[in-house]
């Protein structure tokens, strides 16, 4: 099951070493969502990591620094609609509707669906699936391996969302708070 970190949307203090520390204990990929943050302040986090750690970083906020450093790829979102024809890196994108899911899947290498449980770093940010919604999204195929559990994800849903057919989870307050 693939996991995921996504950072909060605010330069932090000390975050290289909160990354770094991310991708050595577990983490396969750190998602660099900085929509408060400036370019600059993301280009130096970046510079300060290793090739190896790039490698494993998906920008969602500032396409030029995928180039810039060579990164594992781009989060299609308001801020990165689309790509140029000749992108060859990873391509996720968020849905919140399983109609979205199916829309999206096929363009995308793998995309995240939330919120699947209560949001805990947004406020009144609450679950959008039932139980039931989910296993019959999974027996129709909807929830496959491409496919991300987003919203609310603690270490104690991951056996939970592995058996709904998840590909894997990604978390942002369960890691920052």
């Amino acid at each position: 099951m693939l996991k995921i970190a996504i950072t909060l949307p605010d330069a932090i203090s000390g975050e290289v070493a909160t990354i770094r520390y991310l991708l050595a204990n577990g983490f396969d990929i750190v998602h660099l969502r900085k929509p408060n943050a400036s370019i600059e302040y993301c280009r130096q986090l970046l510079a300060d990591l290793t090739d190896t750690e790039r490698s494993r970083i998906v920008v969602h906020d500032y396409y030029a620094l995928y180039e810039e450093f060579g990164l594992r790829g781009v989060h299609l979102n308001r801020n990165i609609a689309s790509l140029p024809s000749d992108y060859c890196g990873s391509r996720t994108r968020s849905c919140h509707s399983l109609e979205e899911v199916v829309r999206y899947k096929a363009e995308v290498d793998y995309l995240f669906l939330s919120p699947i449980f209560d949001s805990i770093s947004k406020a009144g940010y609450h679950s959008a699936f039932s139980h039931d919604e989910l296993c019959q999204a999974a027996r129709k195929g909807i929830i496959d391996s491409r496919v991300i559990a987003l919203g609310g994800v603690t270490a104690d849903k991951l056996a939970y969302l592995e058996s709904l057919g998840f590909g894997g989870v990604a978390m942002s307050g369960a890691v920052y708070k």
